[in-house]
């Protein structure tokens, strides 16, 4: 916020976020820097904290140094409020005279709160948190905490005939087997399932299963780019390129076609007479890493696709985003060593069939190469992606 959006928001009627006080009373200061930090109505906007003006909005004119300005600070994180919000202090021009404020962010890990109380905002006033009020925040905090492919979608309004058309299950075990299909319950008018709070990967499931594609917007990061080239570098020219999009189940099914198509062949020789046709590169392995990749990729941050570029002597796989929790840059790959950026996709992906055992695919493709002759798997792990080479003759 500017200093001239801050002094007519401070002169303006307090609310839900202002504050303001004419001294630096301490305890009450962080009691407001607390419920700020709360931001019960769910805003999303930081709260102001004016100190050196009165009620209707007149400066006292109170000295703002340094001292003032750094014992404002020093509120924030002195362990008296935990966690410690987001916050900025400043010393802005009001009509002529100092007043000192602090920019207090809604905190993502509520509830925040003072020497063990939850101070909220109820309109223009301070007030501590009710039991309910507390379970709310509470709950905000899961939310943001959950993985991408669990959180709700605002812009999510589909409609679905029935519960089992979309699930294919009664609905005393609908959340049991399938958590993210919506946030809390889903409500039946007419025969109609609507679904309040779609998530995620309701969402990619309601569509996969109507056959409907997901809108962009909602979705970001939803493609596969594949692009087969004449040589061995990006320079080369280009002999087919296909770009697949909608929800991840769709470009499973449509990657396998495409991959089917260029996979070609040779001759090996066992024995002076003996010959044998094998393709160029096994199909199982490229399928098992061109699904790992749409499985394990970033949703956040990117809108970069996956890519899987089709050389002269090899197929790069590259999937957005680096290893994930437990797997660093030195054991991905290794046996045993797995975990799930979005592990609700992943498991709803299982139940689909489209996944046969989990934490194998890097083994299975390994194998399949093995056995058809290829060089090793070649696997490049970095902080922003991930690379799979698999070389052939």
């Amino acid at each position: 916020m500017s200093d001239e959006e801050l002094a007519s928001l401070v002169t303006g009627p307090e609310g839900e976020r202002l504050e303001r006080k004419e001294s630096l009373t301490a305890d009450r200061v962080r009691e407001a820097i607390c419920a700020f930090a709360n931001d019960l109505p769910g805003s999303g906007l930081p709260g102001v904290i004016a100190v050196g003006i009165d009620d209707g909005g007149t400066p006292v004119g109170l000295l703002v140094d340094d001292q003032l300005l750094l014992a404002l600070s020093n509120m924030r994180d002195d362990g008296n409020i935990v966690p410690f919000p987001s916050m900025e202090v400043r010393k802005i021009d009001v009509h002529g005279s100092a007043v000192a404020v602090a920019i207090v962010e809604p905190s993502s890990s509520p509830p925040v709160a003072f020497r063990g109380r939850v101070w909220i905002r109820v309109g223009p006033r301070r007030a501590i948190a009710s039991p309910e009020e507390e379970r709310r925040l509470i709950e905000r905090r899961r939310l943001a905490n959950l993985p991408f492919d669990s959180r709700p979608l605002a812009s999510a309004g589909l409609q679905i005939r029935t519960r089992k058309v979309l699930l294919g299950l009664d609905a005393a075990d609908e959340h049991a087997r399938w958590r993210g299909v919506s946030v809390g319950v889903g409500e039946v008018k007419g025969g109609h399932l609507l679904l309040n709070r779609a998530t995620v990967l309701g969402e990619h499931i309601a569509r996969n299963k109507l056959g409907q594609d997901l809108h962009p917007e909602q979705l970001e990061g939803q493609v596969l780019q594949f692009v087969r080239f004449v040589g061995a570098t990006l320079a080369d020219d280009v002999l087919s390129t296909h770009r697949l999009a909608g929800n991840v189940m769709q470009i499973m099914r449509d990657v396998d076609e495409v991959v089917r198509s260029n996979v070609g062949t040779r001759v090996v020789f066992a024995g002076q007479e003996t010959e044998r046709r094998r393709p160029d590169v096994p199909f199982e392995a490229l399928q098992q890493l061109i699904r790992n990749a749409l499985i394990h990729r970033s949703y956040e941050g990117t809108n970069a696709p996956v890519r899987v570029s089709w050389f002269r002597d090899r197929v790069e796989i590259q999937s957005p985003g680096g290893p994930f929790g437990q797997v660093t840059l030195d054991t991905f790959g290794d046996p045993g060593v797995t975990d799930y950026r979005n592990p609700a996709l992943a498991g709803v992906l299982g139940q689909l069939g489209f996944v046969q055992r989990f934490g194998a695919g890097i083994a299975i493709a390994r194998a399949a190469l093995a056995k058809n002759g290829n060089p090793p798997l070649e696997l490049v792990p970095t902080a922003a992606h991930v690379l799979a080479i698999v070389r052939f003759e």
